[in-house]
């Protein structure tokens, strides 16, 4: 396949980088963006989500989408809402000019059934016929829920990933990986905070799966490692690791280059609703696999780790000549 396809010849098959030379400045570069990602997504420190742009599904409102056989005037949507609602009022196109969705929020105390039907009307009479595709309604309580639900699931998956990474090889391959994924979420919470991008339950979704692809990129540097470092028992640990993530680098990069490029095609084609979690996603498998090499690695360089007794299994060659 690779003499028919000469691009995959770009990623060279060996490398011999010296990851690990860089190591205190790539930490350095890591404090300083998780100090500010920290700071963006909390202040200011006010309910319901901080600094962060919390959607319908944390903040309580309205969603709805409509159709119509003409062009929408978003302009007379968002007039419309604007006189009949004192919140934040959303108004975007969709696929075609004949959709758009709108996003509101319920004032509290109002019952949100009685207001939505009341802007439906409204909004037939100002754009003529129109339908409903879709209307949800979460009021304030439930999107509290929802929010303590969903940080609840990100830190259950952390707590999770250390114990599973704490079985299989050593503990401090496990704080390796649990640091990782910390400085992974709280990045890519900094990038939402940053850019001003949708903060929902699609989002936790986002970061959720994150979480995963770090740790399987994690796992599969941590089990080249550990194979090294009973193959070659004398050879010092920085050289061991630099070893491992140059022979799992190529791996890597094709795999995470082509779920980029998959990402990108739904960022551009899969309409607004699934932008920013294409983004977030994107944003969030570049993350993985720099600290994969410059965030879980280097613990295992500050912390050490004790050789394996038993003996790395040799190699036989394809073909003996006699």
């Amino acid at each position: 396949m690779s003499s028919k396809w000469p691009l995959i010849k770009i990623v060279p098959i060996r490398t011999n980088f010296r990851f690990v030379a860089f190591s205190r400045i790539a930490a350095a570069i890591s404090v300083v963006c998780v100090i500010a990602s920290l700071a963006r997504t909390l202040l200011p420190f006010e309910a319901p989500c901080a600094g962060l742009a919390c959607g319908i599904d944390f903040r309580g409102g309205t969603v709805l989408e409509m159709a119509s056989a003409k062009p929408i005037d978003l302009g007379v949507v968002r007039s419309t809402l604007s006189n009949m609602t004192t919140g934040d009022v959303q108004v975007q196109a969709m696929g075609s000019p004949a959709q758009a969705m709108v996003r509101f929020e319920t004032p509290e105390g109002a019952n949100p059934t009685v207001d939505v039907d009341k802007i439906k009307a409204s909004l037939r009479q100002a754009l003529g016929p129109i339908s409903f595709e879709r209307t949800d309604v979460v009021g304030p309580k439930v999107s509290g829920e929802l929010f303590r639900s969903g940080l609840l699931a990100l830190g259950l998956a952390i707590g999770l990933m250390l114990i599973y990474i704490w079985f299989r090889f050593e503990l401090q391959f496990g704080l390796g990986a649990v640091m990782a994924l910390f400085h992974d979420v709280i990045l890519t919470f900094g990038v939402i905070a940053a850019f001003r991008l949708e903060f929902s339950l699609q989002t936790i979704a986002a970061i959720l799966t994150i979480i995963g692809y770090s740790m399987n990129d994690t796992v599969v540097v941590f089990d080249r490692l550990r194979e090294n470092l009973r193959k070659y028992k004398r050879m010092p640990l920085r050289a061991v690791i630099d070893l491992s993530i140059n022979e799992t680098l190529s791996r890597t990069i094709i795999t995470g280059l082509t779920a980029i490029l998959a990402l990108g095609g739904l960022a551009i084609f899969g309409g607004p609703t699934l932008f920013g979690m294409s983004i977030i996603l994107m944003f969030g498998i570049i993350l993985g696999t720099y600290s994969s090499i410059y965030v879980a690695a280097p613990v295992i360089l500050l912390w050490g780790v004790k050789r394996g007794e038993e003996e790395a299994e040799p190699l036989k060659p394809a073909s003996v000549r006699s």
